[in-house]
């Protein structure tokens, strides 16, 4: 009787052990820590740790400290890694649909931004992500403010394009540029910084809040602020990994995640307000559109990238045009 009842403790005490196992959620992406899209993945650490009252253990691995940002998604997808962001516009040729949000000044009011998460045209989206092997978690809204940096002389007009190297992110976002006469170089973020510096590119283009974290004021004397591009990085796991989380931690992550995706639109709006005060502080020249001008520089660009998007996703691109648009 007495080993019967030590063998039924024993064997609680080993099952309450196991339910109690550790779960690492490693999650790579490529901005530095000063970037607001570390602060936000800072939060939701706290917050998923907190719900799952430390059963799952998140782990930040920020600047390309884990995976190069090309490499993020198929790092998830073989499940070397559990989590990853990318920034939409990264997936180009892979998933083309990600690059709606890309078009110029197609998505720059911060009542639809709100809208979009849960929105069918997210949902699209996310299935479309699913079909590559990942499973999408949260979308956070990191910028709808670009800004075009330059060393020698300020990107006032569209004229100020015509033979500047300038960075770019893939062939659709790209178009834009080169209608305008830009010669595009994509290039991931952290190698921006050193292809201002030593001259590889005249100018740069990020979003507001990057150019001051990833310190442009540095390499580049003049910015031109503009509405051009809303730009998400988006959360997504893998979804081995996923279905083995109990329902219990697969909840309380869900929650974290859309917790952390809500905050998001404040913290980017005051964050892009800041950094331009902040660029200037630091010495830098800065041109901020007027909806006036933004409406000029969207007819000469929005046009040609249009008709690029339509030409890679067919039918299934204007059915995303026409969800966004209903937002």
């Amino acid at each position: 009787m007495r080993f019967a009842l030590l063998g039924a403790a024993l064997a609680t005490l080993f099952a309450g052990a196991a339910a109690a196992q550790t779960v690492t959620m490693r999650i790579s992406h490529q901005v530095p820590t000063a970037h607001h899209l570390h602060k936000m993945l800072e939060a939701f650490k706290a917050d998923a740790e907190a719900r799952t009252k430390g059963e799952v253990q998140v782990q930040i691995f920020p600047a390309e400290q884990l995976h190069k940002a090309a490499e993020n998604h198929a790092a998830v997808a073989r499940g070397s890694i559990e989590s990853a962001l990318v920034v939409n516009m990264q997936w180009g040729n892979t998933l083309p649909a990600m690059n709606v949000v890309v078009i110029p000044y197609f998505f720059p009011d911060l009542e639809r931004i709100k809208r979009f998460p849960g929105s069918e045209a997210a949902k699209y989206l996310e299935k479309k992500i699913e079909e590559k092997g990942v499973k999408n978690l949260a979308w956070f809204y990191i910028t709808r403010q670009a800004i075009y940096t330059s060393g020698k002389k300020p990107i006032a007009s569209l004229d100020d394009f015509k033979g500047i190297k300038i960075r770019g992110f893939n062939k659709l976002a790209d178009t834009a540029l080169t209608s305008v006469g830009a010669a595009t170089s994509a290039m991931p973020g952290p190698e921006v910084y050193n292809a201002l510096k030593t001259g590889v590119l005249d100018a740069g283009l990020t979003d507001v809040s990057a150019a001051y974290s990833r310190r442009y004021y540095e390499v580049q004397k003049y910015g031109t602020v503009t509405p051009s591009l809303t730009v998400y990085f988006h959360m997504f796991v893998n979804p081995a990994w996923w279905n083995k989380l109990s329902p219990a931690h697969r909840t309380a992550l869900e929650a974290a995640a859309k917790k952390a995706e809500a905050d998001a639109i404040a913290i980017t709006e005051k964050t892009a307000e800041e950094a331009v005060k902040q660029l200037r502080e630091k010495g830098m020249e800065l041109i901020v559109h007027t909806p006036a001008q933004a409406e000029v520089w969207k007819k000469a660009m929005q046009p040609p990238v249009i008709e690029a998007f339509i030409q890679s996703t067919g039918d299934e691109g204007k059915k995303l045009i026409e969800l966004m648009n209903k937002l």
